[in-house]
């Protein structure tokens, strides 16, 4: 017979009695410090593949954090979680804005900024490549075009050779640039297309 002065859910026991709040609270604060040092290995992760990049550690290791975290963090709260200080959080956050792979947004009544990461992975990839693109690669083909013109002045065969070697070289890399172009569309239909014949979407 079920005791009729019950008035809920009886509560969790422990050895000698009912369970204290601290025990209670226990699972909940290893589930926490778990997902904070699996959130650490991925930001060491980040920064270690941005490191092979030639991207600057402490800039991979914010964006890393802000993608991660999923949630908007202010410069005080990415100083006290990577132990960086005020003027590179600033100058990183900076950067990673101009990137386009963060963003600025604000909270009614708090006058300080928030920073949010770009959560969608391919729009991710396709600024990353953008960027790349636009601060190394073209630069390049500038150069290059500017070597096979200097080269084509000449008369000389070796002037020839010279444009010849340049010429072929242009060609590819001009290839790869409209590849690379196809990738980084708004509809990013080029960089999909890859995946599914490499088989990685279904």
């Amino acid at each position: 017979m079920s005791d009729s002065n019950s008035t809920g859910p009886a509560r969790p026991t422990g050895p000698t009695g009912p369970a204290s709040p601290a025990t209670l609270a226990a699972p909940v604060a290893s589930a926490d410090a778990a997902v904070r040092d699996a959130q650490d290995r991925f930001i060491a992760a980040w920064a270690q593949m941005g490191s092979a990049w030639g991207i600057p550690r402490t800039m991979a290791e914010v964006h890393a954090l802000l993608y991660i975290h999923g949630e908007a963090m202010n410069t005080d709260d990415v100083m006290a979680r990577l132990a960086v200080s005020r003027g590179n959080v600033s100058m990183t956050l900076r950067a990673l804005v101009d990137w386009g792979i963060v963003f600025r947004v604000h909270h009614r009544g708090d006058r300080k900024d928030y920073f949010v990461a770009e959560q969608d992975v391919w729009k991710l990839f396709r600024t990353i490549i953008r960027e790349r693109k636009k601060r190394e690669f073209d630069p390049l083909l500038d150069a290059l075009r500017d070597c096979r013109d200097l080269g084509g002045a000449a008369r000389a065969p070796a002037g020839r050779e010279h444009t010849a070697r340049v010429d072929e070289l242009l060609d590819f890399i001009e290839m790869v640039d409209r590849i690379s172009e196809r990738f980084i569309s708004p509809t990013g239909i080029g960089l999909q297309v890859a995946a599914r014949l490499l088989g990685k979407v279904s």
